[in-house]
């Protein structure tokens, strides 16, 4: 974090980051990442109103690309087969040539491609509101997704989840 933000931890530079130069983070072993959005709005919208800023820097600078209006159409050979909605209405198609895809669908499912794919013989692992999208619970879905995240190269098949129980606030907030 802090190198990644420029910051002097020895405090030697005025105020901790003059002429402190951010390191720029890569990706790893991948190629190129998208996170893509249904919604035509700016990725990231609405989460995190005092922090999103600083998410949506991080993926910028880690060069992941971000691209809202979505509608997801088809995967193939070719890849990941899209049509693209600008704010105005108007559309383009984009095919990425993607060999690994993770869907996070939100809290509205949207399972239309599991079963072509597991016609297929693609293995699907179905988490978070697509999985029970009963209310917004992003901490059970961050622990499935890390959980599977941790399981998915050795996975022989979808790894099923209980729904999370509600938090405890969350029966408070409810009364």
């Amino acid at each position: 974090f802090t190198s990644e933000w420029g910051i002097d931890v020895t405090n030697t530079a005025r105020g901790g980051v003059e002429g402190v130069a951010p390191v720029k983070p890569t990706l790893g072993n991948c190629d190129e990442v998208y996170l893509l959005q249904r919604k035509t709005s700016k990725v990231g919208n609405g989460l995190g109103k005092t922090t999103g800023w600083i998410h949506r820097t991080v993926l910028k600078n880690k060069g992941v690309e971000m691209v809202p209006g979505c509608t997801y159409n088809k995967i193939d050979d070719e890849g990941l087969h899209l049509t693209i909605k600008d704010k105005k209405g108007n559309t383009t198609e984009r095919v990425l040539n993607v060999d690994t895809v993770v869907i996070c669908a939100g809290q509205e499912p949207l399972n239309e491609l599991k079963a072509p794919l597991e016609a297929a013989g693609v293995v699907v692992h179905t988490i978070g509101g697509a999985d029970f999208a009963g209310e917004l619970d992003a901490k059970r879905a961050i622990d499935q997704a890390t959980r599977l995240a941790v399981q998915i190269e050795t996975a022989p098949s979808p790894l099923k989840y209980e729904p999370a129980k509600p938090h405890k606030l969350m029966k408070f907030l409810k009364k």
